[in-house]
């Protein structure tokens, strides 16, 4: 596998207001985080040469970004890949970056969640009737008990440990002024709040959201024409499971092990395996990653080798990815706060990690933050997702 690292640099990046954005259309929000990103980078339109859109429910064609910007006759290209389109349309970019096809370039992403008819937890096109899904918050609370199983952890311990995860995200969320949620949550909360797919309960669901958000990138090697603290496009993974594995459909399937995300293990060891990486725990100084269900937060902790297998609880227990551990994790909410626009999120993540490595994070500034992480996966716990990662430092 060839190296893009320090060819491609992040140069601005813009997030809308995440919520319940009745006020707002797709094409508002779009205009909010771009121009944001705009003025981050300094520049103006004139100077974009292509765009990419990553959406999955938000329009068809490159026309989602062209129309609320008035771009006429303009390279742009839609990305869907479920979750992971966002951080796909990045990558894409990047690679017109690398290989000299142009010199800057704007990703954008956005989704209109709320008010669309379609949650973001629940799955569109009749996917139930035609694949056999699962809805979302039931198939992650399978992983769940599957996981407490496997591992020897009653369910009281195992809400107790989830409950952990979805107070520190909802604490750094307070932290984070883009985000959905921004208060506090307790333990007896999380204890108490209604079941929604055991033995996941309320807070341990990520909330249906409106957003968008952008990244502007360019050659590394004239990023310092618009800013004196560029961050370098350090490693990208991109990994695509197989859908033959759903719950009745393949030999064999009940056997399917619910404990590790697959795509998001192939995912990261593509980027470690491009930076040399042989420890993560200590070698990555932060990461925002793909927190649909505090579950998945869990098992991504160790899927990313942050945690060996089966230990990921005693890491939670002892605050090991808070903002003052030794790895913090959704240092601005994850999507836990922010919610789940799926178009945006990805960019979302990489935008909180690009603050991180310039040191602009504010209140949440994780010190001598120089690598990080920002991951997504998309697609169900009972088939095959789709994960990307993108590694940005200084």
């Amino acid at each position: 596998m060839h190296e893009i690292k320090d060819k491609v640099a992040v140069i601005g990046v813009g997030v809308s207001k995440f919520g319940e954005n009745w006020d707002k259309s797709g094409d508002d929000m779009l205009i909010d985080a771009v121009y944001e990103a705009m003025e981050d980078a300094n520049l103006g339109m004139k100077d974009i040469q292509a765009g990419w859109i990553g959406t999955v429910l938000g329009g068809y064609g490159g026309t989602v970004l062209a129309e609320p910007l008035r771009w006429d006759l303009m390279p742009v290209t839609r990305v869907e890949n479920n979750c992971a389109s966002p951080l796909n349309a990045f990558q894409d970019a990047c690679f017109s970056v690398a290989c000299g096809m142009y010199d800057i370039v704007l990703v954008a992403g956005v989704e209109k969640s709320k008010d669309s008819g379609t949650g973001s937890l629940t799955f569109p096109y009749g996917f139930h009737t035609v694949y056999g899904y699962t809805q979302a918050p039931a198939s992650y609370g399978m992983a769940a008990q599957a996981y407490f199983k496997k591992y020897g952890i009653s369910a009281e311990e195992g809400k107790r440990t989830l409950g952990k995860i979805a107070i520190k995200n909802h604490h750094n969320g307070t932290l984070s002024p883009n985000a959905h949620f921004q208060r506090e949550i307790s333990m007896e909360q999380c204890m108490n709040a209604p079941i929604i797919g055991y033995p996941l309960g309320l807070f341990d669901c990520c909330p249906t959201t409106d957003g968008a958000a952008a990244a502007i990138i360019c050659r590394a090697d004239m990023a310092d024409k618009f800013r004196d603290d560029p961050v370098l496009v350090k490693a990208l993974g991109l990994s695509v499971g197989k859908d033959d594995i759903y719950m009745g459909r393949t030999p064999g399937a009940d056997e399917f092990d619910y404990t590790l995300w697959r795509e998001s293990v192939t995912a990261a060891q593509q980027v470690y395996d491009q930076l040399g990486i042989k420890n993560p725990r200590e070698e990555i100084d932060v990461a925002v990653v793909h927190d649909c269900f505090t579950i998945s937060e869990l098992i991504i902790y160790e899927s990313l080798g942050f945690s060996p297998r089966g230990k990921a609880k005693e890491d939670v227990d002892s605050g090991f990815f808070t903002l003052e551990g030794g790895l913090p994790v959704n240092t601005d909410g994850g999507l836990k706060a922010f919610g789940h626009p799926i178009g945006a999120s990805g960019l979302r993540m990489l935008a909180e990690v690009y603050k991180q490595v310039q040191g602009n994070a504010g209140p949440r500034q994780v010190v001598g933050a120089k690598l990080g992480l920002a991951h997504c996966q998309g697609g169900n716990p009972t088939g095959g997702f789709q994960a990307a990662i993108v590694a940005l430092g200084a």
